[in-house]
This record gives C-alpha cells, sequence and structure tokens, in this order.
C-alpha cells in the first residue's frame, strides 16, 4: 500500500466532482444505494473522483470487475478504507488480513467448509429451525430481521464451533448492533483514527462486549477440545517457527466467522421473506413445490435437488438485495483499467447492487422473478454479472455453507408458515459492511 494519499491522475475518467473536505462521503452516507447506482448511469463502466482519503474508482462493468477480482487480484488488497471500517471488530482475521497470514489461516479454517462437512450441517440447520418454530404462533408479530439473526447465530456457533450460545444471543447480537451502526458514522469515517469520536466509543464498548463471549468460547474448548470444530483446530495448529497462535489471533478469526457466518445469510432470508410478502404468486409457486417435493417432512440436503425454485428465490433475492452490496479493494502498484491507470493507493470499488440491477445484464432488473434463473440465461450472463460472494481467491469462504442454510431454512419455514408483511411498512437500507434494515421488519406469521 502507498505510504502516501495518492492524487487522482489528470488523465482520470469523468465522474462527480464532490462537496470541499468531504468530496461524496456525506452524499453516500445520505443516499448510498441512489448515489453508486446514479454515478453508474451518469458517467458509465468507470468513473472516479477524489475523496479525503485519496481518489476512488467505481467500477460498474463485470470485466472490470473480475480484472480487479480475479485476473489482477495478486496485486490488489483489501486497503485502508475497509480495514479501517472493519479492524475494530475483526482484528486480523480473514476478512482482513493480507498475505501469509491470510493464506495460512484460510487453509486452517477451510476444511469447516468442505462438501462433506456442509452436508453434515443440514440437519444441525433444520432442527435448529425447527426448534426456534416450536415457540411461533399463529398471528404472532415479530421483527423477521431480529428472529432470522438469532436463528442464525446459534446455527452458526453450533456448526462450526461446536457449541450452543443461547446464554449469548442477546450479548453478541447487541454488539454486533452496536458496530454496524456506529461503522456509519462520517466523522468515523473521516477523521484520523486517533479522534475518539463517539462512534468509536460504541465500537469500542461493542468489542468489549463481544470480547468477553469469545475468550469464554475459546476457554471452553481450550479445556475440552474436539477434532471437529474450529476453535481447537485453531488452538491446535504451529506456524513455522513452532509457536501456536496467540489467543488474540484465534479470537480474531472467532469473531470474523460468528459476524460473517450468520450476518449474509441472516439478512438473505429477511429480505428474501420481504420480497415474497409482496409478491404473492412467487410465495404461491414456492410452496407448491415444497407440498410436491417434501410431502410434508423436514428438508434434507438430498432435497435440494429438486427444489429448483427454492434455490431461484434464494438467487434472484441475493441478486435484487445483495446482503453484501458493494467491496472495496485497493492496488498496490498501477494497473491499467478500461484504459485509465488506477494508481496505487487508490479506493476502487464494486457494487453488487448496481451490476446485479443493470439492465444489459437483466431484463426488468428491478423486478422480484426467480424465473428467470435459467440455464440459458446463466449461460449468457458475463461471468460477474453476479457475484453475491464476491470472487477469486478472496471468494467468501462460507458459500455453499450460506447457500445451503438459506435453502433449507426457506423451506422448513415456509412448509408450516405465511409471513404477512404489517401495512405500511416500506424497506429502507443501510450501505455499510452489509445491506441492513434501518427499521425493523414486522410480519405476522400465519399457519398453513
Amino acid at each position: 500500500m502507498a505510504s502516501e494519499t495518492p492524487s487522482l491522475p489528470d488523465d482520470r475518467p469523468p465522474g462527480p466532482d464532490g462537496l470541499p473536505l468531504v468530496g461524496n462521503q456525506l452524499t453516500f452516507l445520505r443516499e448510498p444505494y441512489q448515489s453508486m447506482t446514479r454515478i453508474a448511469r451518469e458517467y458509465g463502466d468507470i468513473a472516479a473522483w477524489k475523496d479525503p482519503g485519496g481518489p476512488v474508482y467505481q467500477l460498474n462493468h463485470p470485466d472490470y470487475i473480475e480484472q480487479v477480482l480475479v485476473q489482477h487480484n495478486e496485486q490488489y488488497v483489501k486497503g485502508e478504507q475497509f480495514q479501517h471500517i472493519l479492524r475494530p471488530i475483526t482484528g486480523n482475521g480473514i476478512l482482513n488480513s493480507e498475505g501469509a497470514i491470510w493464506r495460512r489461516n484460510r487453509h486452517l479454517i477451510q476444511p469447516a467448509f468442505h462438501p462433506e462437512r456442509i452436508q453434515e450441517y443440514a440437519t444441525m440447520m433444520t432442527d435448529a429451525t425447527e426448534s426456534a418454530l416450536e415457540d411461533w404462533q399463529d398471528g404472532q408479530m415479530f421483527d423477521i430481521h431480529e428472529e432470522m439473526m438469532e436463528l442464525t447465530l446459534r446455527i452458526v456457533a453450533r456448526a462450526l464451533f461446536g457449541t450452543d450460545i443461547d446464554d449469548y444471543v442477546d450479548r453478541i447480537g447487541d454488539a454486533l448492533e452496536t458496530f454496524m451502526a456506529a461503522t456509519e458514522n462520517l466523522g468515523h469515517l473521516v477523521l484520523p483514527p486517533s479522534v475518539p469520536t463517539p462512534a468509536r466509543l460504541q465500537i469500542r464498548r461493542a468489542r468489549e462486549q463481544l470480547d468477553e463471549v469469545v475468550y469464554h468460547l475459546i476457554e471452553q474448548r481450550r479445556a475440552n477440545p474436539t477434532d471437529r470444530d474450529v476453535i481447537s483446530k485453531l488452538l491446535d495448529v504451529t506456524d513455522e517457527a513452532g509457536e501456536t497462535l496467540s489467543t488474540e489471533q484465534i479470537r480474531d478469526e472467532v469473531v470474523t466467522l460468528l459476524l460473517a457466518g450468520h450476518e449474509t445469510t441472516a439478512l438473505a432470508l429477511t429480505l428474501t421473506f420481504y420480497l415474497l410478502a409482496t409478491n404473492p404468486t412467487a410465495e404461491t409457486r414456492l410452496v407448491d413445490e415444497l407440498e410436491d417435493v417434501l410431502e410434508g417432512e423436514v428438508p434434507t440436503m438430498a432435497d435440494l435437488e429438486g427444489l429448483t425454485y427454492t434455490e431461484k428465490v434464494v438467487k434472484e433475492s441475493m441478486r435484487l438485495y445483495p446482503p453484501v452490496p458493494g467491496i472495496v479493494r485497493e492496488p498496490t502498484k498501477p494497473d491499467v483499467i478500461g484504459g485509465y491507470t488506477i494508481p496505487p493507493g487508490a479506493t476502487v470499488r464494486m457494487h453488487q447492487w448496481v451490476v446485479h440491477r443493470d439492465p444489459r445484464w437483466y431484463d426488468d432488473p428491478l423486478a422480484f422473478q426467480p424465473e428467470r434463473w435459467t440455464d440459458e440465461m446463466e449461460a449468457d450472463l458475463p461471468k460477474l454479472a453476479y457475484f453475491p460472494f464476491a470472487a477469486g481467491p478472496r471468494r467468501c469462504i462460507g458459500d455453499r455453507f450460506a447457500m445451503l442454510e438459506a435453502q433449507l431454512l426457506l423451506a422448513t419455514i415456509y412448509q408450516q408458515y405465511h409471513l404477512e408483511l404489517v401495512p405500511g411498512i416500506d424497506l429502507d437500507l443501510r450501505a455499510t459492511i452489509t445491506a441492513r434494515p434501518k427499521h425493523e421488519i414486522p410480519m405476522t406469521v400465519r399457519e398453513r
């Protein structure tokens, strides 16, 4: 990474001018999705502007995004902007780390996501969902996002860490909610890290709250290791010098997996429920498929082959409302994209939200149409016109886990319940690390 703020080259692509001092950051905070979409529509496949942290390039074409994430991935890092937002809570986990540390720790964690292990998680997922549904009552109303956050948190803890965290769910959920909200603060994004803004104090308290739980989980596994869970494997590993990982290094990976392992799936489910509630024809088709294939039985991994429309519902939901709405990278050396030189240290933005809604790749792109996902349609798509889990070596390590979980939970719930959106509720999403609802999404459950 560059040691000083790079300048915007004279031959920059077209782009918005922005405001003095804050550039376009204030506009992005106020209207994130409108801003990224407007820039793509007004300036084309590559746009650039100057923000306080240096030049920013927004890539809006799948080929350009593929160049960064796949073809030239070795000359890009997550960058200072990404680290500034996420490192205060995740430390140096695999979302943040680079180079040898990232390769080593990803290699250690990868076995937890091998296909044979993923298959073991299926029953765990449906059992947890069935248990949660025992508390649902006909006519009950609740915030569906909060419900899914709790459920997916329980699943990831049981699957990856081999433990039940019922006593900690509220504490972990509150800490992560506080952190995610604080990351939107303009002062946190613009001011130097040494300035103790209210948002940073909130992040510090959230980390302390989270650490209390995570360090307890680590000590539990240190006293009672297994040969299956991720924490035990991290405790057992040694580096090239024969040294074990520090407790803090293990903590960073556990927090990263807790956050990434449930946050995006919970969001995908929440937004899918919203879409089905506002598209009754799609819900009817989904329920018909569940009745035909499952015949009232709890879904298993073997059933997924027949649940083709269920998979299309999840894919279409993540197209229209990608749980991670954008990715950032920073080049370590000059790269030429679209005829323009991207200087080292610049921030490169690639927005799933923009590309997934581009009419060049999707007919009627703002419509929720699961049936669009035919083999022919997918064959015609540019490779990275759809990238909800990113791409290349830094592709989400838990993508198969997340897809399995989303499909099984969706099938288990919709077999038994119809979810009605409370009238007058509009969907308003944040756009920091993930696309979180700004407000509750209250739904009423009805037994089928």
